[in-house]
């Protein structure tokens, strides 16, 4: 008889482990397996069972939510070898367009920086600036080292992939009068009191109190939009997407194409400046 225990869930979190999974997934695989466990609670762990969850799933959360919780569920399915256990993910038509609810403006983005300085939050002004400049993830600032920004290039080894990302002059000369008043000597720039590299939580929370003081949704403010900003501020000037998936570590540009999508009202701009309408 199939049943979930915290005994494979354990196993599973090995395995990802031993797949060198980003710890980011690690996570969250191990807790969409535990929601279904809970909502499944006393019944039968069966192809039914978890087409009712699908079901559930749907009725309460958007469907790339749905698809990312059914993936989490199928690798756990395949680690078990329950194969018939599996199910389809949602058919997602292709967006073309991003929300403008969601798209961070270089315009907001200043305003972010502004309200920062205003709390004289200075490690936050000056991270914001960092990813927002090379398109890092926000897993990757703990590769922002005092080494890397001495060098002017930071070694980013995520997800088993290696790659080099230039630090603009720029930024490196401000981290550095950063660094010597900090006094940080070697290793992360951005760190706790306590001297460890900030985390994602670490960076969302600062963020998500600057959002009343400079009038952005919060919607809109967290690390990874900052990452996207940069990927269409860079395509827009440079309009190499092969170039940006490699800046940005992607393994296909189709990623990148997410990254790099405009808004609606963009595009309406675009057509009415092409001069083809006749009164």
């Amino acid at each position: 008889m199939k049943k979930i225990t915290m005994k494979n869930i354990k196993s599973f979190n090995s395995y990802l482990i031993g797949e060198e999974k980003a710890q980011a997934t690690i996570s969250k695989y191990i807790h969409d397996v535990g929601e279904f466990k809970v909502w499944l609670g006393e019944q039968e762990l069966c192809k039914a069972a978890v087409l009712g969850y699908k079901s559930y799933l749907c009725e309460h959360y958007a469907p790339a939510s749905v698809n990312a919780a059914l993936s989490s569920l199928n690798s756990f399915f395949n680690f078990m070898e329950w194969y018939d256990l599996r199910v389809k993910n949602l058919k997602i038509q292709k967006q073309i367009f991003t929300s403008t609810d969601k798209e961070l403006t270089k315009i907001e983005y200043e305003r972010l920086l502004k309200a920062a300085k205003h709390n004289r939050n200075e490690r936050l002004y000056l991270l914001m600036q960092t990813i927002c400049s090379t398109g890092i993830r926000v897993s990757e600032v703990c590769y922002i080292t005092v080494e890397a920004v001495s060098r002017g290039i930071a070694e980013i080894n995520c997800k088993g992939k290696h790659r080099r990302v230039f630090l603009p002059v720029k930024l490196c000369s401000i981290l550095k009068q950063y660094i010597k008043g900090q006094k940080i000597k070697s290793g992360a720039v951005f760190i706790t009191k306590n001297g460890n590299p900030l985390d994602r939580s670490n960076i969302w929370s600062d963020m998500k109190k600057l959002c009343k003081a400079a009038n952005v949704s919060e919607k809109k403010v967290f690390p990874h939009n900052l990452r996207h900003l940069f990927a269409r501020t860079y395509y827009s000037l440079q309009k190499d997407i092969v170039r940006l998936a490699d800046i940005l570590g992607h393994s296909s540009v189709n990623t990148t194409r997410i990254y790099t999508m405009e808004s609606g009202e963009v595009h309406r701009r675009q057509i009415q400046k092409l001069g083809l309408l006749r009164c």
